[in-house]
């Protein structure tokens, strides 16, 4: 025998509809997104009760390194010689987030910063320069031409 649901709108029971399918037919959970009261909302405020986690994505090393916000908040690198960070594509205002850069085995490297990139005082950091030093760069868009960045060396 199908499970019957309930078909509720305002508070009031409207009708019961068999197994898992709406009035129009289409099937919760499958076709349509099934009602959780657990599911994050995007124009509301929220208060976790878990923690909330973002992947870190691998970028590309290369002469020309250019990071896709679009992809992840968290990113990594490891340089394989002397490099530029370039401007991020689709920037959103308000996106924040850290890219982690190592160094190689061989260490030494260096890394230029495209313009969107403000750094406190005006002045783009040095990176750490011994073999396998990691760094780490907390950004947060403030417009899509502006990234205030926060540079800390030499993580162990």
């Amino acid at each position: 025998m199908a499970a019957r649901y309930p078909l509720v709108l305002n508070g009031t029971q409207i009708q019961e509809v068999q197994s898992a399918d709406t009035v129009a037919g289409l099937v919760i959970g499958t076709d349509i997104q099934a009602y959780d009261a657990d599911t994050a909302k995007t124009d509301v405020a929220q208060s976790f009760t878990a923690a909330q986690r973002g992947a870190i994505s691998a970028l590309t090393d290369g002469s020309t390194i250019t990071p896709d916000f679009a992809v992840a908040n968290n990113f990594s690198v490891t340089l394989g010689g002397n490099r530029t960070l370039a401007n991020p594509t689709n920037l959103t205002a308000g996106q924040s987030g850290s890219i982690f850069v190592t160094q190689d085995g061989t260490g030494s490297r260096t890394l230029a910063y495209g313009s969107y990139f403000d750094f406190a005082g005006g002045t783009a950091p040095t990176l750490s320069t011994t073999a396998n030093a990691v760094d780490r760069i907390d950004y947060v868009v403030r417009t899509t031409t502006s990234i205030h960045a926060v540079f800390t060396a030499n993580y162990s």
